[in-house]
């Protein structure tokens, strides 16, 4: 029953914290003339992968090098086809051009890269396959690059100044970010480990945890950001926040987990790196097939069928 009570209250806190995180974002944003893109690419992201961090570095730390793996692509894989999908069911999210030329294109050879690190072995006399500690440093190198790039749109950004007026004040803004942020932080710690110990009363075997459940509870943060926004009309932070997490959690989670202690891969996880780029390309059949740049109703529901589809695989795996 208390297992039961912390997931709720988890929960519920998630939603209270993505509600206040979006509103400050998005007041920021206005305030300084910064695109709600760039926005949700930076500030949001790195505020709803706190999950995915802590429990990737706490994993990697304690030997389960599986968990920390599968907790990144797990979470990548509901981002993309359970929060965009929900999102896009909520209202068609409008994508822009950029997104769809420079970070969308991004997050797939963040994930291509991944594959190559993990498996850099086969080129090798090693024996064993893994994400080592100077894999760890490469993948932090293209994240500075990645960050060089938001510098750059957001130095552009900041020379259009048709924005919006801002809702808040500054000081209540970064306010409401910082304490949206606490609400995601401790809404998924609580989540997580209520789901957790459910999952091992009902027996449920830990290496499908580490892909479900612990995947999908670390990105409850990022699919609550995302739906309230789409709930706003906030589609450039609901797109964003997705198209950012998805980049800092391979770039900036795993990079520095890999970093701290080197990771041993699994060869049969290079399944679940193949879904996270097959998962990243069909956000881009989506835009093109659409007239005007939108993920619409229709493609939020293929999202998640295939992420169902996906799941039943990995249980029966």
């Amino acid at each position: 029953m208390l297992d039961v009570l912390q997931t709720v209250a988890g929960l519920v806190l998630l939603v209270f914290g993505a509600d206040l995180l979006v509103k400050g974002a998005s007041s920021l944003a206005s305030r300084y003339g910064l695109s709600p893109l760039m926005i949700g690419l930076t500030v949001v992201s790195f505020g709803t992968s706190m999950p995915e961090m802590l429990v990737s570095v706490t994993a990697g730390l304690q030997g389960s090098a599986d968990l920390a793996v599968a907790n990144v692509l797990g979470s990548n894989m509901f981002n993309i086809l359970v929060v965009l999908g929900v999102a896009a069911m909520i209202f068609p999210l409008r994508v822009q051009s950029s997104t769809v030329v420079s970070e969308i294109p991004f997050s797939l050879s963040a994930a291509i890269l991944l594959g190559f690190v993990a498996n850099a072995a086969l080129f090798t006399t090693k024996l064993e396959l893994s994400i080592s500690r100077v894999d760890g440093a490469i993948l932090l190198l293209f994240f500075l690059l990645f960050m060089a790039y938001i510098f750059s749109i957001s130095s552009a950004g900041n020379k259009d100044n048709s924005q919006v007026p801002a809702a808040f004040t500054v000081t209540r803004s970064i306010a409401l970010i910082f304490a949206g942020m606490a609400g995601l932080y401790f809404g998924g710690e609580w989540a997580v480990g209520g789901a957790v110990a459910l999952a091992r009363d009902w027996g449920v075997d830990e290496a499908v945890i580490g892909l479900t459940i612990i995947a999908i509870g670390t990105s409850l943060p990022e699919l609550m950001a995302s739906a309230v926004a789409a709930y706003r009309r906030e589609a450039d932070i609901a797109v964003g926040n997705v198209v950012g997490s998805n980049i800092f959690n391979i770039l900036w989670v795993l990079g520095v987990t890999a970093s701290i202690t080197a990771l041993p891969f699994d060869a049969v996880s290079n399944f679940d790196i193949i879904m996270v780029i097959v998962a990243t390309m069909l956000i881009i059949l989506a835009v093109a097939t659409s007239r005007v740049a939108t993920i619409s109703r229709l493609w939020g529901g293929v999202f998640v069928c295939v992420y169902i589809a996906y799941i039943v695989y990995v249980v029966q795996r």
